[in-house]
């Protein structure tokens, strides 16, 4: 996973938690599993309707 073990991913979080606060991380996850959620229906739709039919 791009040569980020449990300590470095412990230390990022940990930034983040001190940047956005306890508060404000919830929201910025669920923001960013929509995101991710939409951009994975989108690639399928575009591979559903590119492919040729037989």
């Amino acid at each position: 996973m791009l040569g980020l073990g449990t300590p470095e991913l412990l230390i990022i979080m940990a930034i983040a938690f001190l940047i956005f606060g306890g508060s404000k991380l919830p929201e910025i996850g669920s923001g960013l599993g929509k995101g991710i959620s939409s951009f994975k229906k989108g690639i399928k739709e575009v591979d559903e309707t590119t492919k040729p039919d037989a």
